[in-house]
């Protein structure tokens, strides 16, 4: 028990000797900063999600939101599709690209009552730029209250491919 103890302190006494010789190890690594020309994202959507013992449905509300985190470029959101469950095509959100300036952003709403998309529901949305720019920001915000209880929560866009 001594020598946990006493191994525990030395190994804390070298990583501060550590940091003082050399602080640049020491501090949190940057997030990768993302690139790109264009992509192709998956966005997970939750139209219910499944509670109590009886595992009961629990209807939610869905916003898609798509937000350009670069400082001075545009970029285009070529489309928006919604699938179920099941992988079936629900509906096509956009007939021609969207323009989105430079910090814009935009979304979809998806209704607490609309339950087509099932559990499994996610977004494929395809966006490109003239010049490679930061990726941009592509989340689901899912949001719920019945009977005085409330949930909210939000799912994170997954890159499936980029564009060339």
């Amino acid at each position: 028990m001594l020598l946990g103890k006493a191994l525990a302190a030395l190994t804390l006494f070298v990583t501060l000797i550590d940091c003082f010789s050399a602080p640049a190890s020491c501090q949190a690594a940057p997030a990768d900063l993302r690139i790109s020309k264009g992509q192709t994202v998956y966005v997970p959507v939750y139209s219910n999600v499944f509670s109590g013992p009886k595992s009961r449905p629990y209807q939610l509300a869905a916003t898609l939101s798509f937000r350009n985190t670069d400082l001075s470029a545009t970029l285009r959101i070529k489309s928006i599709d919604y699938y179920d469950t099941g992988g079936k095509l629900v509906r096509r959100y956009l007939d021609r690209p969207l323009t989105l300036g430079p910090l814009a952003s935009t979304n979809i709403h998806i209704g607490e009552k609309d339950t087509s998309g099932g559990f499994g529901a996610n977004f494929i949305v395809r966006w490109d730029a003239d010049r490679s720019i930061n990726a941009p920001i592509i989340e689901a915000v899912m949001i719920g209250a019945t009977s005085g209880q409330g949930i909210s929560f939000v799912s994170t866009g997954q890159e499936i491919r980029e564009t060339p």
